[in-house]
């Protein structure tokens, strides 16, 4: 009986170990359009932010309006976050901006009025790359 316990934690560890954490930036909640000319993103250093139909955006597992994302400073806020990587010195581009990507995962009852304030926000904050998020066909 021992063998099989120890077969099965083994196939646990295996199943963990192996499991695709590339989808650890997806929230459940948003429920992404659909899209012929969807593809794969490349890996790059990203910034995710989901944007639900109400207007109300999630950033790093929380969801706020996006006047408290334009205005919340504290640990683990957007703009903390930006502010960390101009102390680091993260390499900028020839116009000034951060070489990093927005993902915009927009709620496929999101208007798209609320996406375009938030890259415009985005912009702002020198953010200019983004990908829009959608369900291949």
């Amino acid at each position: 009986m021992t063998p099989m316990i120890d077969m099965v934690f083994l196939l646990i560890v295996f199943f963990t170990l192996v499991l695709n954490f590339a989808a650890a930036d997806q929230n459940e909640r948003i429920k992404l359009p659909i899209s012929e000319i969807a593809q794969p993103l490349p890996p790059t250093e990203s910034i995710t932010l989901h944007i639900l139909a109400n207007g109300n955006v999630i950033y790093n597992g929380v969801e706020q309006t996006f006047q408290e994302l334009q205005q919340k400073e504290g640990a683990g806020s957007l703009i903390h976050y930006l502010r960390t990587l101009k102390h680091m010195g993260v390499p900028l581009d020839e116009n000034g901006d951060f070489k990093v990507t927005v993902i915009l995962r927009g709620d496929a009852q999101c208007t798209s009025g609320h996406i375009v304030d938030v890259m415009e926000w985005c912009q702002s904050q020198n953010l200019s790359r983004f990908v829009l998020r959608a369900n291949p066909l």
